[in-house]
């Protein structure tokens, strides 16, 4: 694609970046196919193509982005599918990234939606906070049919809509005990073979901290010590994804240090995640802080460092001892992981060598509607894309359903009663730990 960026427009690292990205793209249209915002709208600028265009008019042109620009570009999902599919390597993620930066510096949203953004941007990276917002959404989802109705077409959700889904995304349970705090250290069973530190999460600590007790179960038991960093922080992804990148960058470069600083006190082999949507964006740190002369070059070893827990466990012989045969599991690949960080085969072959029947789901490359707080702030989109993944998962009939994404199992639990796991979890189970919640 042809641009016109000024010299002095190029001058700025942001605008270089984009530059190249642009000029990338043959807008041949390959990426259409698999964005699930055109597969279920048809509409070319709910497309990467059509972004891709609307972004390069605002970014070239320096115009302010207009209420229909927003809109577009908000619907868009960052599953990244469309980077899977391109022939030419555009880098979508990091051009859709720098969009949102501008809309949130340039756009004046309606105060409704400033305020919910602020809300979201504030409470989802606290754990403390955000338990307490889901005990009151949990206590609350009994008064839903009270909230006005609001209709499903309109271009933006109003606020009650949001409302509605945030309220449907709430656990029917109490939410369990918090896990083991920050400073923390598990020692491995045995002869150590190795040391890693396991980010704590915000959403997810609060929501599932067996899933990472999961990760420390297996790993200590084949020789690995896990450190649980203190200070550690909210990885920044949600904010990030929000175009609060002051926020977000702050959350990065505390975690650079920490991290840094844990290496260097007691040695780290790799930062392990358990959701990927956190590992897409600490892999991106490299990237993130590229302009930053303090932080440029321990942010490039931190994502060099950084892993799912899947590819770390696929470096180790996992010792079987569960009885796991015949257990149908439909593995649901997290855009993030798939897409993202370009993890596809070693999840399904990790559940495979222990014993598990696993099954692909039809449509595997299209998001279930999760995406950070999408479903939340564009949330009959998503429930759409929540169906259709359920519809899909349910042909191949199984016993269970994997995913290493929080918000995805958030997302596809809140339509089917099939039980949602993560993957970790059955693989601690297959090599000696408990059974995970199966109907």
């Amino acid at each position: 694609m042809k641009t016109e960026f000024t010299l002095a427009q190029l001058a700025d690292p942001d605008i270089a970046v984009a530059d190249k990205i642009l000029r990338a793209c043959v807008h041949c249209g390959f990426c259409t196919a698999t964005c699930p915002t055109y597969v279920l709208l048809g509409d070319e600028l709910d497309s990467p193509r059509g972004r891709i265009y609307l972004i390069k008019q605002m970014l070239e042109k320096e115009q302010a982005p207009t209420p229909d620009v927003v809109k577009h570009i908000d619907r868009c999902l960052s599953c990244l599918s469309c980077m899977t599919t391109c022939p030419s390597g555009v880098h979508y993620m990091h051009l859709v990234d720098q969009a949102r930066v501008r809309i949130e510096e340039t756009y004046q949203r309606p105060l409704t939606d400033r305020l919910l953004r602020a809300v979201l941007a504030h409470v989802l990276p606290r754990p403390q906070l955000f338990r307490l917002a889901m005990t009151l959404a949990r206590l609350g989802r009994p008064f839903k049919a009270l909230l006005p109705a609001s209709s499903s077409s309109t271009p933006t959700p109003s606020l009650w809509r949001r409302l509605r889904a945030m309220l449907d995304l709430a656990p029917a349970a109490a939410l369990p005990p918090p896990g083991p705090a920050g400073g923390s250290v598990f020692a491995a069973q045995g002869a150590r073979r190795g040391r890693v530190a396991l980010l704590q999460g915000c959403a997810q600590a609060a929501l599932a901290p067996r899933i990472n007790q999961a990760a420390i179960n297996v790993l200590t038991r084949h020789g690995i010590e896990v450190v649980l960093v203190k200070d550690e922080q909210c990885c920044g992804a949600l904010t990030h994804h929000m175009g609060q990148d002051d926020d977000a960058m702050a959350r990065a470069r505390a975690n650079v240090g920490v991290w840094t600083a844990e290496a260097a006190r007691g040695g780290l082999d790799a930062i392990l995640v358990t959701t990927s949507g956190c590992g897409t964006v600490i892999k991106d740190y490299g990237h993130m802080l590229r302009e930053d002369p303090h932080y440029a070059a321990p942010a490039a070893a931190v994502s060099a460092m950084a892993k799912d827990i899947s590819e770390y466990l696929a470096g180790l012989e996992l010792k079987v001892t569960a009885e796991t045969r015949g257990l149908n599991v439909a593995y649901h690949s997290a855009c993030s992981l798939q897409h993202g960080q370009k993890i596809t085969s070693i999840p399904k072959e990790l559940l495979s060598k222990s014993g598990f029947v696993v099954k692909d789901i039809p449509e595997s490359h299209l998001c279930c509607g999760s995406a950070g707080t999408y479903n939340i702030l564009q949330p009959d989109i998503a429930m759409r894309l929540r169906d259709r993944k359920v519809a899909n998962i349910a042909t191949v009939k199984p016993d269970v359903i994997a995913a290493g994404n929080i918000g995805c199992m958030m997302q596809i639990a809140s339509g089917t009663g099939i039980p949602v796991v993560h993957t970790v979890e059955l693989l601690d189970w297959a090599t000696g730990g408990p059974r995970p919640g199966l109907n």
